[in-house]
């Protein structure tokens, strides 16, 4: 009996044994199973969102130009015979530029000088032209005024006159005892009288009054005639020309710079002729250089005029705080500006680089995250956030799609606006693989 009993209780331990066994197996496997599934699973970081505030720093590569050019011009035409300058070299005031070819030059004077001979025969010839038709007018004047004298004394006489027989008809009219018809008839011939003295006097009007008309055709001014200030003018323009290439004789032909400079354009070579415009620009030492930035559509919104900004320059320590004082959209870069920047006076040289810095702290943002974590997919922007569920392992992370609007960024952060995201969000940053909506990960703290 005690023998079947020992035997039960034996068989049941073993059965409990086999079953904590089986557990164990079964746990085993799970874990096993769980281990093996999570490895496959995307390893991914998350972060809260942070307050932040949101700064720009915009860093713009520059570089140095002149602050001001000097022409330099010779008197058109002549030859040049040497060129000692090129584009880069810095010359102080006196040094040589290039040189004209003196037997060109010579030939070219003695052109002018026929030339201005030729012009001053001219002007003689109108001066003496001029005083032969001013002698002409006063005789034809004084001719004219005497045939006024002339014909006044004797249209005169003529009114006289007739002034005279109409007098002495009125006298007869006044003798005693006159028959009817002498008086009649001394009436008609009173009447013919009063008629001739009318006669007379409008005769002698219209006489004197085209005398008179005859001498003011004779004193009208004559039409302008610029024959003469024309001449005069091209005489005293190649007298100045003719001055300029002495000038250039007596130096030898020497073009020399007026003030110290570099040099920055040529516009002539050895055997051509200068140009009606400038021969040669240089920087004008006398204005201080200024740093030329370019600066795109993006830093255009932080970086504007009057703004503060650093400046540095290549080999060089020294920050400049200065503030932006000229802005304008570039002409050969459409899109983008243009900013220069003056400089203070020994600061810099044409063509060395330098670096604008503008940094503007920017608002403050309650949800703000790195740029890693927010997406663009069709003009839309969302991030991943971190989720957990219970699934047939255990607890369980998955990734859940969240739209976004962002707000302010910079390099370091993005400040994000969502009515479903808040401090204790979780945004996925970062994968060791690729992941989407609704996947399960795994989260590395």
């Amino acid at each position: 009996m005690w023998e079947g009993v020992i035997t039960e209780v034996k068989m049941q331990k073993k059965i409990i044994a086999g079953f904590i066994v089986f557990l164990g197996f079964m746990w085993l496997c799970t874990v096993i199973s769980k281990s093996f599934y999570t490895t496959k699973l995307p390893i991914v970081s998350a972060t809260g969102l942070e307050e932040k505030y949101i700064e720009h720093i915009v860093e713009a590569e520059g570089i140095v130009v002149e602050g001001g050019k000097r022409a330099v011009t010779a008197l058109e035409g002549l030859r040049v015979e040497e060129l000692l300058v090129h584009v880069g070299d810095r010359v102080e005031a006196g040094d040589v530029l290039f040189r004209i070819n003196l037997d060109d030059l010579g030939d070219m004077i003695k052109d002018k000088q026929t030339e201005i001979t030729k012009l001053q025969l001219q002007v003689n010839a109108i001066l003496e032209n001029q005083e032969l038709k001013k002698q002409r007018k006063e005789i034809e004047e004084a001719r004219a005024r005497e045939d006024y004298n002339t014909t006044a004394r004797q249209k005169d006489t003529d009114v006289g006159r007739a002034a005279d027989v109409y007098a002495r008809k009125m006298e007869d009219l006044d003798e005693e005892g006159l028959s009817e018809e002498e008086r009649q008839a001394i009436l008609d011939e009173l009447q013919s009288a009063a008629y001739g003295e009318a006669d007379a006097m409008r005769e002698r009007e219209s006489a004197m009054k085209e005398i008179e008309r005859n001498i003011e055709d004779i004193q009208f001014p004559e039409a302008s005639d610029a024959t003469l200030a024309v001449t005069q003018t091209q005489m005293a323009s190649l007298k100045s020309d003719l001055s300029v290439y002495q000038k250039v004789l007596n130096s030898q032909g020497n073009v020399t710079a007026q003030a110290a400079g570099m040099i920055t354009d040529i516009f002539v070579e050895a055997g051509s002729r200068v140009p009606d415009s400038a021969s040669i620009l240089m920087t004008d030492d006398s204005i201080p250089c200024q740093l030329k930035v370019i600066i795109d559509k993006e830093q255009k919104k932080y970086v504007g005029f009057g703004d503060e900004v650093s400046i540095s320059l290549d080999g060089s320590k020294q920050e400049l705080e200065t503030t932006i004082d000229y802005f304008s959209e570039s002409q050969s870069m459409p899109g983008s500006f243009e900013t220069f920047i003056r400089l203070p006076e020994e600061m810099g040289a044409p063509g060395l680089s330098g670096k604008l810095i503008r940094s503007e702290r920017g608002e403050k943002y309650m949800y703000c995250i790195s740029p890693a974590a927010v997406h663009k997919l069709d003009n839309r922007e969302f991030v991943y956030v971190l989720k957990e569920r219970e699934g047939i392992l255990g607890k369980e992370y998955y990734v859940e799609e969240v739209t976004v609007t962002v707000l302010d960024q910079n390099d370091n952060w993005v400040a994000l606006e969502s009515p479903v995201l808040d401090g204790e969000s979780k945004i996925i940053t970062s994968a060791d693989k690729e992941f989407g909506k609704g996947d399960v990960v795994r989260w590395v703290e």
